[in-house]
């Protein structure tokens, strides 16, 4: 019990030391409310549909998960929890489920690792350009890590 509230400040502490490092303009915390977007101008209200697109071109705002294995869905973010969405980037707290291919990937097991997640250059998105998407994701292990992996891991995220 110890250990995991131990693991948990640690998280916690991380998370907001994350957040508290990304300037956030007072123009971004009011986009947050219905009625702050409701008498938005288009640019702001433009600047507040950044989204993450997944493999399958699924464009969302603060998923809940998100594929990070196109090929064969063996990484993967699980049960995600956003402390900050902003038009410039996002941070959140996830776990990072990945499967160890052991002895074969179809016969592996997953693993999760608790992990610090911050998308950010959000960009055009071709598909939609109405829309920006987040092209870049930084993961940071907290608490172990797959083997053969950094403890400071950056995706660039496709279009």
């Amino acid at each position: 019990m110890q250990k995991r509230n131990l693991r948990t400040a640690v998280m916690l502490c991380a998370a907001t030391a994350l957040t508290a490092a990304i300037p956030v303009p007072a123009s971004a915390s009011a986009a947050t409310s219905a009625a702050a977007a409701a008498s938005a101008s288009p640019e702001s209200r433009r600047s507040a549909h950044v989204v993450a697109v997944d493999c399958f071109s699924g464009a969302r705002v603060r998923p809940g998960d998100f594929l990070l294995a196109c090929g064969d869905g063996n990484n993967r973010l699980i049960d995600i929890h956003w402390s900050h969405w902003g038009p410039a980037s996002a941070v959140g707290t996830a776990l990072d489920a990945v499967n160890d291919c052991q002895p074969y990937c179809a016969a592996g097991k997953f693993h999760s690792y608790p992990v610090i997640v911050r998308l950010d250059r959000p960009e055009a998105w071709k598909t939609h350009p109405e829309l920006r998407q987040f092209t870049r994701l930084h993961l940071v292990y907290t608490d172990g890590r797959p083997a053969h992996t950094e403890r400071v891991v950056t995706h660039e995220l496709w279009d």
